[in-house]
């Protein structure tokens, strides 16, 4: 299976990955894999019971393990935020496809995120948003093959930028 067949999109939550992922895929004719919903459902638990009975790092193991045995073709991929701290998942993800980094600003993320508990997002003992962005930028910038600043710009346009990468990079005919 080429790597031309899919696209990864990463990125902090908040980002657009589910949103920016859905609208891409039915823009290229392309299936959406949402990794979280295919981890709920092979492990028959939401995300927080997950977190809840496993701790953080027994859903990263989790996470890493359904990324890395993730099998896909022509679908744009929207992993969870955290799958950059799986070296075998986003190996696998980068051999299947090309990955977009989703990036937004500090101050953007925090307009967007409102309440991160709601959003199931692993904050350790006493770490501030801040302190997770500053965690995971050098990972998403490490293992993008393209970045894409969306600050500023709706999310359609995010999408419209992407399309004619696409175009540019495979001959897609969209």
């Amino acid at each position: 299976m080429g790597k031309q067949d899919n696209i990864t999109l990463i990125g902090m939550p908040g980002s657009g990955k589910s949103t920016i992922g859905v609208l891409l895929a039915k823009r290229l004719g392309y299936s959406f894999v949402d990794v979280d919903i295919v981890i709920q459902e092979q492990e028959k638990r939401l995300l927080k019971e997950i977190i809840a009975e496993e701790g953080d790092d027994g859903f990263l193991e989790i996470e890493n393990r359904v990324n890395r045995e993730l099998s896909a073709s022509h679908s744009v991929i929207a992993p969870g935020g955290s799958v950059i701290y799986g070296r075998e998942a986003m190996e696998h993800l980068k051999d299947i496809s090309i990955v977009i980094y989703l990036k937004l600003s500090y101050e953007n993320l925090r307009e967007r995120l409102g309440n991160l508990v709601d959003r199931g997002v692993v904050l350790k003992n006493g770490m501030t948003l801040k302190d997770l962005y500053d965690e995971r930028i050098p990972y998403y910038e490490k293992y993008a093959d393209i970045t894409i600043d969306e600050t500023g710009l709706e999310a359609g346009k995010v999408v419209d930028e992407l399309r004619a990468m696409m175009k540019e990079r495979f001959g897609l005919d969209t």
